[in-house]
């Protein structure tokens, strides 16, 4: 017997489901992403109303949408004063509502595609600040309610719903177009949408802050993303290469916490529990990424160097000399101090620690990494190496102080009292 409660957990997978491609299709009727997503959740309150007692329709995707459709018409057609612009709409509603029929399912699969992709597009436009894009994002593609973002992120409720309010002010007030970006503003527009994709990946991979090593919840959503984004533009390298990128990382998921939750470093990885489907799902996105662009775009390249990982049995056969190749061809383009450092942990591997230190240094010299606790906790390990522990202690003490990550605090200062016992 289906109850009440069996049909309320089936209509939230529904939603998780079908409510980007609805709210995508609702956006390019009535030009309004907030009215798409106002729309779209009266059609959720209407499933909750009625899919009890009716049952839960043969394709519930295409009875939102309908449904939707209908409370646009009931809305344009209640206002008292219809300007032009949604006098038109109404009526091209209509005509559509109409010619719909039987054949509902047709119509909601003929535009998807299109509409998905203009819909990720419009939700990372770059007239919205990041942490908008990524709120925005969550919510009208990933089907997130406010609160579980507020939650995978640690702040507020409320903090989130005024960052999706605000964001979609500013894409009303910018008029933005519901529309795939043309040719010359493509690369800058597809740079925003897979850097609000990343940025929720490694929000999940490695948790700013809170008690929480992983969120494994966002990386999950990441990758559906950015599958979903490489099934719309599969001609794109870099769409190709963000998704190596982030399929390779999350293989080690089961392997990179202890049974306490507590961190596991990547070379103390079992690497027998690193998901080797998901490695191999990974190759081959960056062999498609390879395909498509002579030269390697930074995502693909990460996804290179995430590849030496990947494809190394035990930590003793990882190519580190090729690794740090690649990262100093990656900083000649990108210029990164994020990228130097990381360089610097594959020269120490490669060459030593104190070729390792000395790009450090370079660092804590040029101050451009100020106050980020890699860079402490980095140097720590390349000084404990060279068994000068006192200075190293004091490095994993400062990185603990600046990191907001509980787990990963307790993990330095266990380094830090290993240094001090050692320098006894």
């Amino acid at each position: 017997m289906v109850t009440v409660t069996d049909t309320h957990r089936s209509i939230d997978a529904v939603w998780r489901i079908e409510s980007a491609r609805v709210i995508a299709g609702l956006t390019r009727m009535v030009h309004d992403v907030g009215l798409a997503e106002e729309l779209a959740q009266d059609a959720l309150v209407a499933a909750l109303e009625q899919w009890p007692e009716q049952g839960v329709p043969r394709n519930p995707g295409a009875w939102l949408m309908t449904t939707a459709k209908r409370r646009a018409i009931d809305r344009f057609r209640r206002q008292e004063r219809l300007d032009r612009k949604h006098q038109e709409i109404a009526h091209d509603l209509e005509i559509q509502q109409a010619s719909d029929g039987a054949d509902v399912d047709a119509t909601l699969d003929g535009q998807i595609e299109d509409d998905l992709l203009r819909l990720m597009f419009i939700s990372c436009h770059p007239v919205l600040k990041t942490e908008a894009r990524v709120a925005l994002t969550l919510k009208l593609l990933g089907g997130l309610t406010t609160g579980e973002i507020a939650r995978a992120f640690l702040v507020s409720e409320s903090t989130v719903a005024q960052r999706i309010v605000r964001a979609k002010r500013a894409l009303a007030d910018a008029d933005v177009p519901f529309e795939v970006p043309a040719a010359d503003e493509l690369p800058a527009r597809l740079a925003s949408v897979l850097e609000a994709i990343y940025l929720v990946f490694n929000e999940g991979y490695s948790a700013t802050a809170g008690d929480d090593w992983m969120r494994p919840e966002l990386c999950a959503e990441a990758l559906r993303l950015g599958r979903i984004l490489a099934g719309l533009m599969p001609t794109e390298a870099e769409v190709h290469g963000l998704v190596a990128l982030m399929e390779i990382q999350a293989s080690r998921t089961a392997a990179r916490t202890g049974p306490s939750g507590e961190p596991i470093l990547l070379l103390d990885q079992n690497r027998g529990r690193w998901d080797h489907l998901a490695i191999r799902r990974g190759l081959g996105a960056l062999e498609s990424a390879e395909s498509l662009a002579p030269v390697r775009g930074n995502y693909a390249m990460q996804a290179a160097l995430a590849a030496c990982h990947a494809r190394a049995r035990t930590p003793e056969d990882t190519d580190w000399a090729r690794i740090a190749a690649l990262y100093a061809e990656l900083s000649e383009r990108d210029n990164s101090p994020i990228i130097e450092l990381n360089r610097s942990v594959a020269l120490s591997m490669a060459f030593g620690p104190a070729a390792g230190l000395e790009v450090a240094d370079r660092l804590v010299a040029d101050g451009s990494l100020s106050g980020y606790h890699l860079l402490p906790s980095v140097r720590g390990d390349f000084l404990a190496k060279l068994e000068r522990y006192d200075e190293a202690r004091a490095e994993f003490e400062s990185a603990a102080a600046l990191t907001k990550n509980e787990r990963e605090r307790t993990l330095l200062l266990a380094r830090a009292d290993d240094c001090r016992a050692r320098a006894l």
